[in-house]
């Protein structure tokens, strides 16, 4: 069986909401439930160490997401082709969402970088056999080292850009898909042909 044209466009949109969908859903959860779950630990190292473990594995499956809205997002861009020059605002709209899906990847890995710096810099401080107290895996306290207390400002500003970035990149997904809506198309053809 040959797949279609329409059918090759229903995969990709497919692997792109999936792929944003984990990407999004997976950085909230982190945000409001990994970071925060540290703070149920009496150590602020293991606090760090719990939170950096858990990102750790979510990493690669986040990536996957990303991956997945980037290279189908491309490819959804393509097919598009047509459609970006004859329909007026769909090709403004789509280079929004391309522009949010490279800034989310940037800020994810931003963030993840944040993370790693936070770790190592705690393990430091831990085996020189400072304290490292902490509220949470991203906020500090007035005792925690300065240094630390940076980078964690640091991640906590990325991890709380990265799902406005998915989610606005969501929301143009779900715009040009209805801008497939023949009354739709019509309109966004008439307003390119005719002048405002």
């Amino acid at each position: 069986m040959q797949m279609t044209a329409t059918d090759n466009h229903a995969v990709a949109q497919a692997v792109h909401d999936i792929g944003s969908a984990l990407w999004f859903g997976g950085t909230v959860m982190g945000v409001a439930g990994v970071n925060k779950s540290g703070s149920d630990l009496r150590d602020g190292i293991d606090r760090i160490r719990v939170a950096e473990s858990a990102w750790g594995r979510f990493g690669p499956v986040q990536w996957l997401g990303i991956g997945a809205t980037l290279l189908a997002g491309a490819q959804l861009a393509r097919m598009g082709g047509r459609r970006m020059a004859l329909q007026k605002g769909f090709g403004t709209v789509g280079a929004v969402k391309a522009g949010l899906a490279v800034a989310g990847a940037a800020a994810t890995a931003y963030a993840a970088y944040s993370g790693s710096r936070i770790g190592r810099l705690a393990e430091e401080a831990h085996q020189r056999g400072d304290k490292v107290e902490v509220r949470d895996a991203t906020l500090s306290t007035p005792e925690t080292p300065s240094e630390i207390a940076r980078w964690q400002r640091r991640q906590r500003l990325a991890q709380y850009l990265v799902p406005v970035l998915a989610g606005a990149n969501i929301a143009c997904g779900s715009y040009l898909v209805q801008s497939y809506r023949m009354g739709a198309t019509g309109k966004g053809v008439l307003r390119r042909l005719l002048p405002d």
